[in-house]
């Protein structure tokens, strides 16, 4: 083995290693991004178990204002009738409201941690396929380098058909769909 082909062979092999490097840079960036992805899941749950416990210390601090309320209409010497009564309605109607916020806004935050988690998984696979893209772009510079060595045309058996397919255009040029009988 003469020094060009030990080098053409090197050359070879470095174009496959770093073909393989690119597709598992590529599998890893997926790897990262699905490992953000479901970190994004976990959070909307825990948002919808936060949801629950903020209802329900709301709901224990209502508890405690409509009681005081209560004491404060009852010390003053009004029954709970008429304004008293409206008072501790409409105290119950804004922690209706309240609460309905509360649901709100907690499921809009964990929609919007899935979907971030969706789009994690978008560009996971992006990179994946960047990763392939970048592997199959490197092997066919290696394979075009290599098939246009001497070394290359001497094993793809050089001038008689070597890939560079300047010897067969010609039949093709002045007829390209190959076809050779009359309409």
């Amino acid at each position: 083995m003469g020094l060009e082909t030990a080098l053409v062979v090197a050359s070879v092999g470095s174009t496959v290693m770093q073909a393989k490097n690119q597709s598992a840079a590529g599998k890893y960036n997926q790897a990262i991004q699905n490992r953000n992805a479901e970190i994004a899941d976990q959070e909307a749950v825990a948002i919808e178990k936060q949801k629950e416990f903020d209802i329900q210390r709301f709901d224990k601090n209502f508890a405690q204002l409509q009681s005081q309320a209560t004491t404060r209409i009852l010390k003053s010497g009004a029954d709970l009738s008429g304004t008293g009564l409206r008072v501790l309605r409409a105290n119950a109607e804004e922690a209706e409201v309240e609460r309905n916020v509360i649901e709100y806004n907690s499921q809009v935050a964990a929609a919007q941690r899935r979907e971030a988690g969706n789009l994690f998984r978008i560009q996971g696979q992006f990179a994946r396929q960047q990763g392939r893209q970048a592997a199959m772009t490197t092997l066919f510079k290696g394979a075009t380098t290599f098939a246009g060595s001497s070394t290359g045309k001497s094993l793809l058996g050089g001038s008689q058909g070597g890939l560079d397919g300047a010897s067969s255009y010609g039949q093709y040029a002045s007829n390209p769909t190959g076809y050779s009988g009359s309409f």
